[in-house]
């Protein structure tokens, strides 16, 4: 070969050597930046672990290439993720739509069999404006007055609890939740079973009243806002967003209530999507320090994301047994020093480094063959032919009892989509609103108008991939549809069973 050949192949090495050569060609420090570099390159959500198939050549290298015009196609890892998008969102819709609809139902129960949460005799020290005036025009300002002054204590509320959560007063803002959760949970609790045994004529002495207060409201702290059942946390979370719209329909004068939830939609759209709104600064603050939102402010659907799963100890027997049966072997990759790296390094460092997970092999993740191969005296090797091609599969294999035990903890209601508690109670009180006026049709309306809503919003979620309002789709379309369907609706069908005239 001339000396422009041992040129070019010397600087082949650093550049087009084929991947399936790299781990027996080249030192271990030099894998360890090759697979660095590559990975450095990927997205986080575009990462994946497990075997390594190699997809025989179809030819040479030159008459196997694409043309240069032809569109590059998709890898079989994009379209996989696409599948998954599908699947879990189509999942979050279902695990959303379930505790909305549960706390949709409490409400409007609540609202159709006690009259207590329908009669309007005190209201709320933040509406001084009763709309007691026969007069619409009044009423309207009435309603607009009142629906300003809640919206100005709910912002500098949030505008608060955000200026105490960047100087990290974690403290107070724990002792405010766990102030209003004890409101909630006791306070509210008790006049909620009270009507409700009043209204059914349940007799119940106060001694196991206060018992079972005190069970159920202690229990109730320690799911929120320590540790408990899942399952329980939320139905806690949907009872209290459930209390709370009770608690709006009751006190809220009867435009102020129609006048709030178009106000509070509003501002939900400009404190999530303007730059310097509030809760887009704690959304983004939480991130920036990885830490969770206030579970006492947050629902979470828990959808666990199982992009690549750890080999347990009984795939790598399966795999062992699949050899000795005659089975072909698929590559793997390994890690390049699971134990230890370089002299010097340890062994945490040599592991992010490599990036790679074992999948199988004795304990240092190295079989006689590898060690033959590194005694042996390296020489460089170019083939002229077209590297192999290789894709990325992802193994799953169900893990052991113990080790599904051990993962789950701490990080299962950090996954999957979250929806705050303002939405649910906000959502009830259109809905509770709707119902307390009779109307089965109207009620039903809202309550379709707000789950397509909230399907829509989570597709935009899909598309849109970052913290999106709540309330604005939902909210709009559940007032089109209520003022539609009481407006026309109800007075055509009024008319129909008049006339009797049945369609």
């Amino acid at each position: 070969m001339s000396d422009t050949g041992s040129e070019i192949e010397e600087a082949t090495e650093h550049t087009a050597l084929m991947d399936g050569h790299i781990a027996e060609a080249r030192p271990d420090r030099v894998i360890a930046e090759r697979i660095a570099k590559k990975r450095k390159t990927k997205s986080d959500n575009q990462r994946s672990y497990g075997s390594v198939e190699g997809i025989p050549n179809s030819g040479s290298g030159a008459g196997s290439s694409q043309a240069p015009n032809m569109p590059p196609q998709p890898p079989p890892q994009e379209l996989q993720l696409e599948e998954l998008e599908l699947k879990y969102g189509a999942r979050h819709v279902i695990k959303l739509f379930v505790p909305v609809t549960l706390c949709m139902l409490v409400v409007v129960a609540t609202i159709s069999s006690i009259n207590f949460y329908s009669v309007k005799d005190v209201y709320l020290a933040y509406t001084p404006f009763h709309e007691e005036s026969p007069y619409a025009v009044t009423k309207v300002w009435n309603a607009l007055a009142n629906s300003l002054i809640l919206l100005s204590v709910i912002a500098l509320m949030t505008v608060l609890l955000i200026v105490l959560y960047k100087k990290r007063c974690y403290k107070i803002i724990h002792g405010w939740l766990i102030l209003s959760s004890l409101m909630l949970l006791f306070l509210f609790s008790y006049l909620y079973i009270e009507e409700a045994l009043r209204a059914y004529n349940i007799p119940m002495d106060y001694i196991t009243l206060l018992f079972g207060m005190w069970n159920f409201g202690v229990v109730g702290m320690i799911v929120i806002h320590w540790k408990g059942p899942l399952r329980l946390q939320q139905a806690y979370l949907i009872f209290i967003a459930a209390l709370m719209a009770l608690v709006f329909i009751k006190y809220l004068p009867e435009w102020t209530t129609w006048a709030v939830l178009a106000v509070i939609s509003i501002w939900d759209l400009i404190a999530v999507l303007t730059p310097k709104g509030p809760l887009r600064i704690l959304v983004e603050t939480a991130q920036e320090r990885n830490e969770p939102i206030f579970p006492a402010l947050i629902y979470s659907s828990t959808v666990m994301y199982c992009l690549a799963a750890t080999t347990p100890g009984g795939a790598a027997e399966e795999t062992a047994e699949a050899v000795r049966e005659g089975e072909p072997r698929a590559r793997e990759l390994r890690p390049l020093n699971p134990h230890g790296g370089r002299p010097g390094s340890t062994g945490a460092g040599a592991a992010g480094a490599a990036g790679t997970e074992v999948a199988g092999g004795d304990a240092a993740g190295f079989d006689a063959a590898w060690r033959a191969r590194a005694g042996a005296p390296r020489r460089l090797r170019v083939d002229g032919a077209e590297p192999a091609r290789y894709t990325t599969s992802v193994e799953r294999a169900p893990p052991h009892p113990q080790a599904q035990a051990a993962q789950s903890g701490p990080d299962d209601e950090e996954k999957g989509v979250k929806l705050g508690l303002g939405d649910f109670i906000f959502y009830s009180v259109l809905v509770g609103k709707a119902s307390s006026y009779g109307d089965w049709n109207t009620t039903l309306a809202c309550f379709v108008a707000i789950l397509i809503g909230l399907c829509l919003t989570l597709l935009l979620l899909a598309i849109l991939k970052k913290a999106l309002p709540a309330l604005p789709i939902s909210i709009t379309f559940g007032l089109i549809f209520y003022f539609a369907t009481r407006c026309v609706v109800k007075p055509f069908a009024d008319a129909l069973a008049a006339e009797q005239v049945f369609i």
